[in-house]
C-alpha cells in the first residue's frame, strides 16, 4: 500500500520527480486518447501504484507539484498537455505581455501560472483562491515557477464584505463550492471591485472565472458598480453550473456590451465590442 497523499508538501521543486515507469505512464497519456477526462482517474491510480505522493511537472512554462489522486484539474493538467488549451490561447490572445490578468476561482494555478509566464515580468497576475489547501498549492507553485508577478488573494469573490462558507469536495479539490451548509470552511470574502482596489488594479486586460456556480454573485455586482475603464476586454466564464445562478451573468455581460467570441465545453469566452 502507498502511503495517504498529504494536503500539501513544501519539499524542493524536483522532490517527486517521476520514476521511470510513472513517466511511461505519463507519457503514454499524453500520446493518447487516454489523456480524455474519463480516462485521467484510471490513469492517476496506475501513477500512483508505481510510487505514491504527488508528481513533480511542467505545465504551460510554469512548474506544478500535482496532487493529481484526488483533483480533477491536477490530473487534467498532468495527463493532458492540451488541457484548457483553447481557454488558455484566448486568454494569451487578449492579454499582452506586460499586461493584467484576473483569474477568480485560481484552483493550484493552471491558469495563473500560465498566464504569468505569458505576461512576463512587467505583467500582473491576480489569483484568487479561497480553498486553503488549493491556496497552498498555488503558492508551493508560483514559487517553483519563480514568478513574482502573481498576487495571491486567499479569499472568496462574492457579493458581500465579510465571510461566506466553503463545502469541500474530498474527492476533487476544485470541485469545492460556496454553500449554505454550516458544516463548511469559513473563508474570507470580498466584492470583486475590492479585490481588484486592494490589488492596485486599474486595468485588466482578461479575466477567467470558475467559482462553481456562483459567478453570477461575482459579476453582476462588479458590472454594476466597477467603472467601465476596468472592464476587462476578454472573459472566459465556466458555464457548467449556470442553472444554479440566481441571475444570468452572461445575459448581463452582452447587455453590457460583450459579445459571445466562442464556446467550449465547460466555459464560455466572451469579447468586449
Amino acid at each position: 500500500m502507498t502511503a495517504p497523499v498529504p494536503t500539501t508538501d513544501n519539499s524542493p521543486f524536483g522532490a517527486y520527480t517521476p520514476n521511470a515507469l510513472q513517466r511511461l505512464v505519463i507519457a503514454a497519456a499524453h500520446n493518447s486518447g487516454l489523456k480524455r477526462g474519463a480516462f485521467r482517474p484510471t490513469i492517476s491510480r496506475l501513477v500512483n501504484l508505481f510510487g505514491g505522493g504527488p508528481i513533480d511537472a511542467t505545465y504551460q512554462g510554469a512548474s506544478f507539484r500535482f496532487y493529481h489522486q484526488a483533483s480533477g484539474t491536477e490530473r487534467g493538467a498532468l495527463f493532458n498537455p492540451d488541457y484548457n488549451l483553447p481557454e488558455l490561447d484566448f486568454l494569451r490572445e487578449y492579454t499582452p505581455r506586460g499586461g493584467t490578468f484576473i483569474d477568480v476561482g485560481a484552483n493550484v494555478g493552471t491558469y495563473a501560472l500560465a498566464l504569468a509566464h505569458h505576461v512576463g515580468p512587467d505583467g500582473t497576475v491576480v489569483a484568487v483562491e479561497p480553498h486553503p489547501v488549493a491556496n497552498a498549492r498555488l503558492a508551493f507553485n508560483k514559487a517553483a515557477s519563480r514568478l513574482g508577478n502573481v498576487i495571491i488573494v486567499a479569499a472568496a469573490a462574492g457579493d458581500i464584505e465579510g465571510s461566506l462558507t466553503l463545502s469541500t469536495d474530498a474527492g476533487n479539490l476544485g470541485a469545492s463550492a460556496i454553500s449554505e451548509s454550516q458544516n463548511g470552511i469559513k473563508v474570507p470574502a470580498h466584492r470583486l471591485l475590492t479585490i481588484l482596489q486592494s490589488a492596485g488594479i486599474n486595468h485588466i486586460d482578461a479575466l477567467k472565472i470558475d467559482v462553481e456556480g456562483y459567478e453570477d454573485r461575482v459579476l453582476i455586482g462588479f458590472f454594476r458598480d466597477a467603472p467601465q475603464s476596468l472592464w476587462p476586454k476578454a472573459v472566459a466564464i465556466e458555464h457548467l453550473e449556470r442553472d444554479v445562478w440566481q441571475q444570468n451573468c452572461i445575459d448581463d455581460m452582452i447587455a453590457r456590451g460583450y459579445a459571445v467570441a466562442g464556446k467550449t465545453r465547460s466555459n464560455t469566452l466572451l469579447v468586449r465590442r
